[in-house]
């Protein structure tokens, strides 16, 4: 497995962790009345399930299954999975940190560098069509 995929796949589970704990600290709130400025973390708790964990996996797992022509290049092309990574993760901690416009511009710049980083990566499959 690709050294990014296991970073895109490793972020994802902290983002699930992260996503599960502030999900059980909502439903806890919910019954106990703990504090009543917790139900502002339901953006948060959104954010680190959907973005954070769930695109990230994908991404971690596209870029394994993916295969991989020409290690002359793999060095400069990898380049834009860590783009591509960064700009994800970047992206949910500026939703989460109240910037929801820069958060989601970033993630777009993420999505749009990763498609880039796998189309290098589609090739033909030889067959001619009938």
């Amino acid at each position: 497995m690709p050294s990014i995929s296991r970073w895109f796949l490793r972020a994802a589970l902290l983002y699930l962790a992260l996503g599960f704990t502030v999900g059980a600290l909502l439903l806890w709130n919910k019954g106990l009345g703990i504090h009543p400025a917790i139900p502002h973390l339901l953006p948060a708790h959104m954010e680190f399930l959907l973005v954070g964990w769930t695109i990230q996996l994908v991404m971690g797992v596209a870029l394994w299954i993916f295969p991989r022509f020409g290690a002359a290049t793999m060095a400069k092309r990898d380049s834009l999975g860590w783009a591509a990574f960064v700009l994800l993760n970047i992206g949910v901690w500026l939703v989460i940190a109240g910037t929801p416009v820069l958060g989601r511009i970033a993630e777009v710049a993420a999505a749009a560098v990763f498609a880039t980083h796998v189309w290098t990566r589609v090739r033909a499959s030889g067959l001619s069509p009938m």
